[in-house]
């Protein structure tokens, strides 16, 4: 049994030599194929081993060292911020008086100039009210008149007194005068002046005197008479300026109906249109001023080399293809959350420290850029200004 088993594995054997009987020498091949691929990788020298890996890998590390201390040497001559936007002073429109609009202009988002008329409330009565006030003026106009008038009479009331006054006076000095002659005669001569001449001299005097006197009194109150005209002058000119008052008044009321434009820029807006019912302090619209800049809340790091003057790139997120120019007009003595509603209290046990944020005013130069009137930039605008610190 063990002969046939023996037997019959030969004849397998015998039967796969027939089958390849090259097999051993296609192994044998490939075994000397894969040492003479080893030895040939064994000669091969590593690239680390090459002078001119090195080479080049001392100009790349040599480029990159230089090329990031000259982008570190340009670099730390600027300071940017991506926190800044454009600013104005919104100008916002709101009648001081209540009534219908009878009047608005069509004027959404196009440009104004001051002064243009951009709606009107109804009167509702108040050109009576001018109208009287008006009138009244008038009326004290004319009393004024009067009263200068009456000056004037006065004036010449007193001239005529002063003329009429002119003989009395002057018979008044003439009787004392020989009053005074007869009484030097009598000190000379007793005998040379008769006591009935005397006596009549005197009589003279004394009533001459006497309407001298009264004509004087005619002068006083003529006098007293202008001083009284003259205040009531004064007194019908103050009453001509109340009276002008209160016509200013209805005029200033008649001008609070009509809104113009306080200055110039563009209409933005508008929430009001003709038969619209406002109320005081109602807005009706607002204007965009032409004068605009950018406030910029730079870290206060960074405001170390930062002084006004300094020139400044702009670039605007709507228009990156425009480099707009300006200079810093003014630095904030503060951060920004100093001035919040509620300013932060630091004096508890977990402060953080924050680096704060302070608002640098940039204004543009039309002369060295662009000119920002030209294209439709407005307030709350994205922009990112770079300041040339050094």
């Amino acid at each position: 049994m063990t002969d046939q088993t023996n037997h019959s594995d030969t004849d397998h054997d015998d039967e796969d030599r027939k089958r390849d009987p090259n097999g051993e020498d296609q192994q044998s091949d490939t075994d000397q194929q894969d040492e003479s691929d080893e030895s040939d990788d064994d000669k091969k020298p590593s690239v680390f081993q090459k002078p001119l890996f090195w080479i080049i890998l001392v100009i790349v590390v040599g480029a990159l060292i230089i090329g990031g201390v000259f982008y570190w040497l340009h670099a730390r001559q600027f300071e940017s911020t991506d926190d800044a936007f454009v600013d104005t002073h919104i100008v916002r429109l709101a009648p001081q008086v209540a009534g219908t609009l009878v009047q608005v202009a069509d004027i959404d988002n196009r440009h104004v100039e001051a002064g243009r008329l951009l709606a009107v409330i109804k009167a509702s009565g108040r050109d009576a009210q001018v109208a009287e006030a008006q009138a009244n003026e008038q009326q004290s106009r004319a009393q004024f008149a009067q009263a200068q008038a009456q000056v004037t009479a006065a004036e010449a009331q007193r001239q005529q007194a002063a003329a009429q006054a002119r003989v009395p006076m002057a018979a008044a000095v003439k009787a004392q005068q020989d009053l005074a002659r007869y009484e030097a005669l009598l000190r000379l001569d007793p005998s040379a002046v008769a006591g009935q001449q005397l006596d009549q001299a005197r009589a003279t005097a004394r009533q001459t005197a006497a309407d001298a006197a009264q004509a004087r009194e005619q002068i006083d109150t003529a006098t007293a008479q202008i001083t009284v005209a003259r205040r009531q002058v004064g007194a019908a000119k103050s009453v001509i300026d109340a009276k002008r008052a209160l016509v200013d008044q209805a005029n200033v009321s008649i001008s609070d109906l009509r809104l113009t434009a306080p200055v110039a820029g563009q209409v933005v807006n508008r929430s009001v249109n003709i038969g619209s019912y406002v109320a005081p302090g109602t807005q009706l619209m607002a204007i965009v001023p032409d004068t605009m800049w950018v406030t910029a809340n730079f870290k206060e790091t960074q405001l170390t080399l930062m002084k006004i003057g300094q020139p400044v790139d702009i670039k605007v997120d709507a228009y990156p293809g425009i480099e707009f120019k300006g200079h810093v007009d003014s630095i904030q003595r503060g951060a920004g959350q100093a001035f919040a509603l509620l300013p932060p209290q630091n004096a508890t046990g977990n402060y953080v420290k924050v680096v704060q944020r302070v608002p640098v005013r940039i204004v543009f130069d039309v002369k060295n850029g662009p000119d920002p009137k030209r294209y439709p930039i407005g307030p709350g605008m994205s922009v990112v200004p770079t300041v040339k610190v050094r």
